[in-house]
């Protein structure tokens, strides 16, 4: 909700090409950050969850500190690095110098997100679930405030300071957690050390190489957006790409927090991984389907509400990008079991074929059919990953979805094809919206229905408290 409330401010003070300024530098330091932080913070969270499954506290303190230290190490190298690239990046970005201040400026996030990411990776790995709801619904209200106060006072000159002042505030919200986790006071040697960097770096690598080739196409396709189109075009992609992460992403944090560690203590016993993944699949397809049909049908309504009517063209672009969030809700559990049994090999060459296709196809997209091309090309990328996952599980050691699992896929494709199909001009639009709303209704029905058997509760109104528990907290974010 904290997010809601500022992305609906931004977009009315700075408009679309502010919005398009602000994608722009975040996915500059999202890259240089991920390059920098080497997944170390996602390898992390699985050398914490393995230390503190062995029960040994030794361990657990010196992963820890190690863990940090080596956050704060390469948090000040991608500092550094867009401190000295800043102008090269800027002429690529925008074809011009002129933000090149901002963006070394913007090289201060790169440390603070850094610092941030190994304090939270701590908690994850202990998985301290509380902690984690806390800090983001911290950092997410702070954030919004100082935000809000900053780009009232200075519009679009603010986006640079906000930002600044909203990765600062991440160091402090997951410092004052960390905190309360109680580790033994350790001096750890020089082997120890290269033993536990080598462990951090060794898998961190391959999150690290995942993660650029997902930022290096997200910066490549804004700066085609707007060296291509113009600045106020990268604003609406921004507007889509923003909300079409929204709903499914508070589901999928809110489960990942606690999946990944189960599933990496596990990793060696395949009918406990399967079991976890295929427990995961259905309540991550409960959870988001609802939303996702909602956000179909109402997304023009959505693009005016939650920014401003000037945005109105990003609905199309919306419509696009949700068919492919479904497909992102299907594979999300299953692309985690090759990093949780260490295939990385196999894991790094399904993200390298997976991000050509989909840099192939924003291209096309744009070529052939604008910035709505670029929603068509991320439901196409998922349509190819979802195919490949299975293909490549299955193979290497056998994976396959249930029965159930199967069903209820093949019944979430066909409910959101109909409301896709239905609102898309096909009828008259007040016939559209009708047939939309009897089929998210009976839908939502079933999957709450569903939950409750589920979870073992024999109501709904069970189901919605065990609902409420465990993920509406989140959305607060």
């Amino acid at each position: 909700m904290f997010g809601i409330v500022r992305t609906k401010v931004l977009a009315v003070l700075i408009g679309r090409e502010g919005m398009g300024l602000f994608g722009a530098y975040t996915s500059v330091t999202t890259l240089i950050g991920g390059l920098a932080g080497m997944g170390v913070n996602t390898s992390g969270v699985r050398q914490i969850a393995e230390a503190a499954g062995s029960n040994n506290a030794k361990r657990v303190a010196c992963t820890a500190l190690v863990l940090r230290r080596t956050s704060l190490v390469l948090g000040l190298i991608g500092m550094s690095v867009l401190l000295l690239l800043c102008r090269p990046i800027a002429q690529l970005t925008f074809g011009n110098r002129a933000h090149a201040g901002a963006i070394a400026c913007l090289s201060l996030t790169v440390l603070f997100m850094e610092v941030a990411n190994g304090q939270t990776a701590l908690i994850q790995g202990k998985r301290r679930i509380g902690d984690l709801a806390a800090i983001s619904i911290c950092g997410a209200a702070l954030g919004t405030i100082l935000s809000i106060s900053i780009i009232c006072a200075f519009r679009e000159n603010g986006i640079v300071p906000f930002m600044i002042a909203v990765s600062g505030l991440g160091i402090a919200t997951s410092w004052w957690f960390a905190r309360r986790i109680k580790l033994e006071q350790v001096s750890i040697s020089a082997p120890l050390v290269r033993s536990e960097v080598k462990a951090l770096l060794g898998m961190g690598l391959a999150f690290m190489a995942s993660g650029t080739m997902t930022n290096t196409v997200s910066y490549l396709t804004r700066v085609m957006v707007i060296r291509g189109m113009s600045l106020e075009a990268a604003g609406l992609y921004q507007a889509a790409w923003g909300l079409s992460g929204v709903y499914v992403g508070f589901v999928l944090a809110a489960m990942g927090a606690d999946y990944y560690p189960k599933l990496a203590a596990v990793a060696g016993d395949d009918s406990e991984v399967y079991r976890l993944v295929n427990e995961q699949t259905e309540a991550a397809l409960l959870m988001a389907i609802p939303g996702i049909l909602v956000t179909i049908a109402f997304a023009p309504t959505v693009i005016h509400m939650l920014y401003s009517p000037q945005f109105a063209p990003a609905g199309s672009i919306l419509r696009w990008q949700i068919l492919g969030v479904l497909g992102r809700v299907m594979s999300w559990p299953v692309g985690l079991v090759l990093l949780a049994k260490g295939c990385v090999k196999t894991f790094l060459w399904t993200e390298v074929v997976s991000n050509i296709v989909y840099l192939g196809l924003i291209w096309i997209g744009m070529k052939m059919f604008g910035l709505s091309g670029l929603g068509m090309a991320f439901f196409g990328l998922y349509i190819f990953h979802i195919g490949l996952m299975l293909g490549v599980l299955n193979r290497t050691c056998g994976f396959r979805w249930t029965n159930a699992n199967v069903q209820l896929g093949a019944g979430a494709v066909l409910a959101t094809a109909a409301v896709f199909v239905v609102t898309s001009g096909v009828v008259s639009a007040r016939w559209g919206m009708a047939l939309a709303c009897v089929v998210i209704v009976a839908v939502s029905l079933m999957c709450a229905k569903r939950l409750a058997k589920r979870s073992g509760y024999s109501g709904l109104g069970d189901a919605w408290r065990e609902v409420r528990t465990h993920f509406v907290v989140r959305w607060v974010r």
